[in-house]
């Protein structure tokens, strides 16, 4: 991992996320007490905001609750389910 200062980062950006597409971890430290990780979105993250997380699962409690929710008793019924997805 590669650990620089955030002015290093702020003048060779470019090159930074270079590298970090090719694989290499970044750690930009700024002060003495903050560091951020520095890595690629990849296609099946999720980004959301925390609220929206939220309405997300209140939303899927209160289907649940409407029943509207598919059982399986075995893990085959399990697979079968998840296969048609």
């Amino acid at each position: 991992m590669l650990v620089i200062s955030s002015r290093e980062f702020r003048d060779n950006q470019a090159s930074y996320f270079d590298r970090v597409d090719n694989g290499e971890e970044i750690l930009v430290q700024r002060g003495k007490t903050r560091s951020y990780k520095i890595v690629p979105i990849a296609d099946d993250d999720t980004l959301m905001s925390k609220e929206e997380f939220f309405a997300r699962i209140d939303q899927a409690l209160q289907e649940a609750r409407e029943g509207k929710v598919i059982k399986t008793r075995s893990k085959e019924e399990l697979t079968a389910f998840l296969d048609s997805l």
